[in-house]
């Protein structure tokens, strides 16, 4: 079953703690983590990465935000790409077949593209309004999730202003992972965040899978 909590540690939330925040998180059980790092320089993103790859690896599978080729020199689990990045079949022919490539999508017609690739998983948001981004896309709200949802079998990941409060209604919608950023990295406890997501997260998905069935 795909992850259930998406974790992205942005290096401009996190900073030098962004290798203790990793770990703490894969203590708390959470089994994908992304690092994002939007103004670092090739160099100082490829550090990074090198040493959250080396601390999650067999713990949890490490994504690269943007980099496929950052992802393939440290050895990651995959690499995150947005609609501004390589494509997802140029992400994959430098990651190849046992990597992870995902992509974000923004809108129905982004969406169905990243369907028909060879994408793992696909984003869909920004779900509830965002601070984490410069100059963020416009809303979708839950109906993309349930509109997207009948177009796919791939993972759908949700993204964008999801806190504690609202997850629930996410998975509802028809989400199989929630990515969370600031509602982790500002917790005052980050992976004791992490676990209530954790435990939410199985108790609608539990209820959501109920319904389906039915």
């Amino acid at each position: 079953m795909f992850p259930a909590l998406y974790a992205i540690v942005d290096a401009e939330l996190s900073g030098d703690a962004s290798v203790g925040v990793a770990d703490a998180l894969a203590d708390a059980g959470v089994e994908l983590i992304q690092y994002r790092a939007k103004s670092a320089t090739s160099r100082a993103a490829f550090e990074m990465c090198r040493k959250l790859a080396e601390r999650l690896r067999g713990r949890a599978r490490f994504i690269v935000n943007d980099r496929a080729d950052i992802a393939v020199l440290c050895d990651a689990g995959g690499v995150h790409v947005g609609q501004d990045d390589l494509g997802v079949e140029d992400a994959r022919m430098i990651c190849g077949a046992d990597r992870w490539v995902g992509v974000s999508t923004h809108n129905l017609a982004q969406f169905e593209a990243a369907a028909g690739s060879s994408a793992d998983y696909i984003a869909v948001g920004p779900i509830f309004a965002t601070a984490t981004k410069v100059n963020p896309d416009p809303v979708t709200g839950l109906d993309f999730i349930r509109e997207a949802r009948a177009l796919t079998a791939k993972p759908i990941v949700a993204i964008g202003g999801i806190r504690i409060e609202n997850a629930e209604s996410v998975y509802r919608a028809g989400a199989d992972s929630i990515a969370v950023i600031r509602d982790l990295i500002d917790a005052d406890d980050p992976a004791a965040r992490a676990v209530e997501y954790l435990k939410m997260a199985k108790r609608a998905r539990a209820n959501t899978s109920g319904k389906r069935s039915r």
